[in-house]
């Protein structure tokens, strides 16, 4: 997808922590199910958070939630 799907992500820094940290479970399980996958990965539904993003855009931003809850 587009670095548009990454957009929505901008606002991390006013995330809880709780919610980052939920943040960082989803990442870690959708980046599991592309490892077991790989391009048979299954798509996510429309409304759920991490739509749109493939697996490089998942390792990215889960970087960023790694390096904001650091900061805590």
């Amino acid at each position: 997808m587009t670095d548009t799907s990454l957009e929505k992500f901008n606002d991390l820094d006013s995330y809880s922590p709780k919610k980052l940290r939920t943040l960082r479970n989803n990442l870690n399980n959708r980046l599991a199910h592309f490892a077991g996958h790989g391009d048979k990965a299954k798509e996510l539904k429309p409304s759920h958070k991490l739509y749109g993003l493939d697996q490089n855009q998942c390792e990215e931003l889960l970087k960023q939630v790694r390096a904001q809850l650091a900061q805590l």
